[in-house]
């Protein structure tokens, strides 16, 4: 079961295939090669590795014979990871993307909820952390009014 990305925003269509006629939830475009490039890179180092641990072998350390094994396995773990990053069964869970243009500069985002409000109109706002908000306005109101002019720090 592949689990949906963030920039794919479909309206609830038939979980088959996207427009592009990829799966998804499919890695695409710079993120995919991105992931091809770093499975090429670490298969070369696993089959080079390899290759120096069998010579090492061969030529009597007894000790390389553990890594002659070790090395397929490793080759065998990225593709393996590979398959799932591509396909997005990394077990992540991603939120839906936002642009800029949905939050305000004071935080208030679109229908008008602010920082503190809840985040699905189920959630009750976190009582300790808006009392831990309320607690670092005092003590900045306390700073700034001990604070007097000449306390900029220069002498």
């Amino acid at each position: 079961m592949a689990s949906r990305r963030p920039d794919d925003h479909s309206s609830g269509a038939s979980p088959g295939k996207g427009d592009s006629g990829t799966p998804p939830g499919r890695l695409r475009g710079a993120d995919a090669l991105r992931l091809h490039l770093t499975l090429a890179v670490g298969l070369a180092i696993c089959i080079g590795a390899f290759i120096i641990e069998v010579i090492r072998a061969l030529d009597g350390n007894t000790l390389s014979w553990a890594y002659v094994f070790e090395w397929p396995i490793f080759a065998a773990f990225a593709i393996y990871m590979w398959w799932n990053l591509l396909h997005g069964q990394d077990g992540a869970r991603r939120k839906p993307a936002r642009s800029d243009a949905d939050v305000r500069p004071d935080g208030v985002g679109p229908g008008g909820a602010g920082p503190d409000a809840p985040k699905d109109g189920n959630d009750p706002v976190d009582a300790d952390l808006l009392a831990w908000r309320e607690y670092l306005r005092k003590m900045e109101a306390d700073e700034a009014r001990t604070a007097g002019p000449d306390s900029t720090g220069s002498d």
